[in-house]
């Protein structure tokens, strides 16, 4: 699990968003209220739509995030992680990040190259 994690807040623009992933390559961007896990934006959602020209100028993360994340708490096992992440998007097959959740309060995030780390 990475604790220094790179977030985000909804009133950015779409573009700064990207540049934060691109600048930091990473591939998702946990949005914060104060403390408080909001959304979370993808750099594979954001970069195509961006490529297809899908948002306007000024277009903000609020906009765009997705807003039912998927999380796990600091006491969910690795086990329980790459479970959660097999099966929490049916439509693309896996999850490829799950922020870290304690009361209502981001704590770190899990990614699947956190989890091969781990086993490997």
């Amino acid at each position: 699990m990475t604790t220094n994690v790179i977030t985000t807040t909804g009133d950015i623009d779409v573009v700064y968003a990207f540049e934060k992933l691109m600048e930091h390559k990473i591939s998702s961007l946990p949005v914060l209220e104060g403390d408080k896990l909001v959304g979370i934006i993808t750099a594979t959602d954001v970069g195509h739509n961006l490529i297809l020209d899908k948002y306007e100028l000024g277009t903000s993360v609020n906009e765009i995030m997705i807003t039912s994340v998927i999380t796990v708490s600091p006491e969910d096992s690795v086990e329980d992680a790459i479970k959660i992440m097999k099966e929490g998007v049916s439509s693309s097959g896996i999850l490829n990040q799950l922020p870290v959740v304690e009361n209502e309060k981001l704590v770190g995030i899990i990614s699947d190259g956190d989890i091969i780390q781990e086993f490997f």
